[in-house]
């Protein structure tokens, strides 16, 4: 079977400074530390301030990042956290919980990129981790930068409602 090429998408520019939030739980700290240094190398390429707030595990992410929304003072969020499976069922629990909240997060405006790694082996979260590898870490903080993009080129949109303008007495066509 030939190999699957990967693309990804340059970084975007910004006309105005971008503040992203990088929300990490350290339970594997060198996974984390890896996930960490790709989403600030990242951040830095793009031009974007960055401010580290950390939390005990997965599950504690979401809430951060929804406490920070009322300060109003960050343009998107990074998750980044590392869940291993483990002989019971915690892993499915925190895995979907983390995943779901996010997403419903996402769902309700914010622009979040998801580095939560969920793996089988702490080997796999390592190559997943490296900022030299597969750089997950770097690549959800530009799913961040790329979501804050659009947030700002489609913000205060109005036209293209579906209506027609027209003046006195016409008909739409």
């Amino acid at each position: 079977m030939a190999a699957i090429s990967h693309h990804t998408l340059p970084l975007p520019d910004f006309d105005r400074p971008v503040k992203l939030l990088l929300v990490v739980a350290p339970y594997y700290r060198e996974i984390a530390d890896n996930l960490l240094a790709g989403a600030k190398a990242v951040a830095a390429a793009a031009g974007a301030a960055v401010e580290v707030a950390e939390v005990p595990g997965a599950l504690e992410i979401p809430t951060a990042i929804r406490l920070a929304r009322g300060q109003g003072e960050f343009d998107g969020y990074v998750a980044l956290g590392c869940v291993i499976r483990g002989e019971t069922t915690h892993y499915e629990t925190v895995c979907n919980d983390s995943s779901r909240a996010l997403m419903l997060l996402g769902l309700d405006g914010l622009c979040i990129g998801n580095g939560i790694l969920t793996v089988e082996t702490i080997d796999q979260a390592a190559v997943r981790a490296d900022p030299a590898g597969q750089d997950k870490g770097g690549g959800a903080a530009a799913a961040a930068l790329h979501l804050i993009a659009l947030s700002r080129k489609w913000k205060g949109r109005t036209t293209g409602i579906g209506f027609r303008p027209g003046g006195r007495g016409e008909q739409p066509a």
